[in-house]
């Protein structure tokens, strides 16, 4: 099975990790990127030097993928760990294991510490629960692979407490853009549901607060669903198993051909096959399908359970951002939620790594409710752009205060604008020490190279500005004491000047009394 570039990236991405010495890695894919493959592929490698391998999972469904996939792209054959059955004895050397089973002391005190060389965990966006921990500090020599989709940004502060590194990550964006994953267009519907009385439980709302909310809606959505997506493909989330089948009764009503699924639908297997053959045209279920469930033909997604948690959001919409003959694009339904949480996921959240330009891009498409669709990737420019200006407005009034208090250190943000530095600007910690304040070393050379270190709130921010402070040095490039000095007479983009071109400057403007020369405008003014 020949495997796609940026999936041979990241199976080289993780061997060379381990290799260097990070023993628990984590990999990030998103839906519909094929990660079984890879890791399917990663586990061959290690077979191939002679080790045993344990693939761990939460569900059954997710096992049994697994153990079909390194079958068919390998050859491998799988044991399992599960209830009953043991690999125990068993010749095969990779193993398909649920962690409920081997989360208990006595199954785990069945095998040596060191019985696998490698654990690969599926959906690692669980692994910060105790059940995972207990199995990886039991198998404490392993090297350990963590798969997920696109984790939020909760997940990863947590995921950084388990793994060393992240050994690859390939985007949304990207993957729509190389022509991987089908193209998201969000329409907002002018449909306001409050949730403003909706509890919490787990980090996240309620089921049940969120089902009581949303049933005086149901009606409406269904007409609101007869304008957007009467031949569509549609897959409907909801917060009950009772809701979700009351809304299939709905919809039965007002025309659609629907079916509901759970996980005590006796018949679930046949009503999936009667969905992605046709029979139906949607399928409501309360969080079944968020894993373990492919219908590449899906073309429009609802989310009726709102969640704080990305990467659950970006599971429910990825049922539907496969490639199908045919499809265009994916339409995603969404909602003005009225709540006073704002960690809830919004289109945005599938597509912007900045929380800034997310809340932009929410607020834009809002304005445009009721509207045409919104390609989420366009809006996401849009937004970037917008952002862009309310900073350097923003960065206007508060270079003008720094004038007038004649500030002689520069402001990291300033210096970030003017050395054009996005990858400084968007920084998010992922990892512990990367959260940490700045060390008092960090803080003194900071101050003794110009930048304000006050305004730097964590060790791996002012490790980045410190490496590319040196790395500027070694180019020639300005120096933050004259990015101030000039950019504060009214010279711009100083942070792309050679060095000696800001000193010839500077030195010019010190001879003629540290006024600036009557031949140069400082608004036009071009370096030699």
């Amino acid at each position: 099975m020949e495997l796609r570039p940026y999936q041979s990236e990241a199976r080289q991405a993780v061997q060379r990790e381990w290799s260097e010495g990070r023993q628990r890695t984590l990999l990030v894919l998103p839906t519909g990127c094929g990660k079984t493959i890879v890791f399917a592929k990663i586990t061959e490698d290690r077979v191939k030097l002679g080790e045993r391998v344990l693939i761990l999972a939460h569900r059954g469904e997710l096992l049994d993928q697994a153990a079909d996939k390194i079958k068919s792209a390998t050859g491998l054959g799988c044991s399992v760990e599960k209830a009953e059955q043991s690999s125990l004895g068993s010749w095969f050397r990779v193993t398909v294991g649920s962690v409920q089973t081997l989360m208990r002391q006595k199954r785990l005190s069945r095998f040596a510490p060191d019985h696998f060389d490698t654990i690969i965990i599926d959906e690692a966006h669980h692994a910060v629960s105790g059940s995972y921990t207990a199995i990886l500090d039991y198998f404490s020599a392993a090297r350990v692979l963590g798969v997920t989709a696109t984790p939020d940004r909760g997940d990863m502060r947590n995921l950084g407490q388990i793994f060393d590194s992240l050994a690859y990550e390939y985007t949304l964006p990207q993957a729509i853009r190389e022509g991987y994953l089908c193209p998201i267009k969000a329409l907002t519907v002018p449909l306001r549901l409050d949730l403003s009385g909706v509890g919490m439980s787990g980090g996240d709302f309620k089921a049940a607060d969120v089902d009581s909310a949303l049933d005086p809606y149901l009606e409406q959505i269904a007409a609101e669903m007869e304008t957007q997506c009467k031949h569509r493909k549609t897959v409907v989330f909801l917060p009950l198993v009772k809701t979700s089948q009351k809304f299939r009764d709905i919809l039965t009503a007002h025309g659609f051909s629907a079916a509901e699924v759970n996980g005590e639908s006796a018949d679930r297997a046949r009503i999936l096959e009667d969905f992605t053959a046709g029979k139906y045209n949607v399928l409501c279920n309360s969080m079944l399908l968020t894993e373990g469930w492919d219908c590449p033909a899906v073309d429009c997604v609802i989310v009726l359970r709102p969640t704080r948690v990305r990467s659950l959001y970006c599971q429910m919409v990825g049922r539907g951002t496969r490639l199908a003959p045919g499809k265009e694009h994916l339409l995603l339904l969404d909602f003005l939620w009225h709540t006073e949480r704002q960690e809830l996921c919004r289109p945005a959240d599938l597509i912007c790594e900045s929380r800034e330009v997310a809340q932009k891009m929410t607020e834009n498409l809002e304005e445009e409710a009721g509207g045409a669709p919104v390609d989420i990737q366009q809006a996401e420019e849009k937004a970037a752009s917008d952002v862009v200006a309310q900073r350097e407005e923003a960065l206007a009034k508060q270079l003008e205060e720094m004038r007038r208090r004649k500030r002689k250190l520069v402001d990291p943000l300033q210096y970030e604008k003017s050395i054009q530095a996005e990858d400084l600007t968007g920084y998010v910690p992922s990892f512990g020490w990367e959260m940490a304040p700045p060390s008092a070393g960090q803080v003194k050379t900071l101050e003794k190279l110009g930048i304000l270190p006050d305004a730097v709130e964590n060790a791996g921010k002012a490790s980045l500005l410190l490496d590319r402070l040196e790395k500027r040095r070694e180019l020639g490039l300005t120096t933050p004491k004259q990015i101030r000095f000039l950019e504060g007479r009214g010279f711009a983009h100083v942070g792309t000047w050679q060095f000696d071109q800001a000193k010839r400057l500077i030195d010019r403007i010190a001879a003629s009394g540290w006024r600036i020369p009557p031949n140069i405008d400082p608004a036009t003014y071009q370096p030699e």
